[in-house]
């Protein structure tokens, strides 16, 4: 843990070589962030470059409080957020559009694996994709959702309701094709 005091440090008086070695130890776990809240890889890639120059400008901000990483993290996830707003509109559904109950699914671990899955994840329409990431994976509450993508709860509850739905339809395809092809 000295260590990253002493890379914080040399990041706060803007040396190079501990930017460097900063980038390389969070770029990797950061870059998956990223391809969570992006469109590609490439937008990915953007994005974490955008989030670093936001982190070394920024870095004599980090009082300490908390988790270094979560602190990158959330100047991550903030930063493709920021671009994803001015992308796509969320919007909520209607109770017609949600479905009701879950579609009963199988050890999901017996069907697919983690790669699967979230490259299904990747393939949710984006504003489904980004509450559904933001949620689940970010832990972040329905109210804090709406705070930071400036929309109500009950929105972002609805748009993960769908992704949920979405989701749990491909698992069972997934599962019906797979058990078509051992009969």
């Amino acid at each position: 843990m000295a260590r990253l005091e002493e890379i914080i440090h040399g990041c706060i008086k803007g040396r190079r070589q501990e930017q460097e070695e900063l980038y390389r130890m969070f770029a990797p776990k950061m870059y998956a962030v990223c391809l969570r809240y992006s469109r590609n890889q490439d937008e990915a890639r953007d994005n974490l470059q955008d989030g670093f120059i936001k982190i070394f400008e920024n870095i004599g901000q980090f009082r300490g409080a908390g988790s270094f990483e979560g602190w990158v993290r959330k100047i991550m996830v903030n930063t493709a957020l920021q671009k994803y707003r001015g992308r796509y509109q969320l919007y909520a559904l209607s109770d017609n559009e949600s479905k009701a109950g879950n579609i009963p699914v199988d050890n999901i671990s017996e069907i697919m694996g983690e790669k699967e899955l979230l490259a299904m994840i990747q393939e949710l329409p984006p504003r489904y994709k980004l509450v559904f990431n933001m949620y689940a994976i970010e832990g972040y509450s329905h109210k804090e959702i709406g705070e930071m993508l400036n929309i109500t709860e009950g929105t972002s509850k609805s748009n993960l309701s769908r992704a949920r739905d979405i989701l749990q339809e491909r698992v069972k395809q997934t599962q019906l094709e797979k058990n078509t092809m051992i009969s």
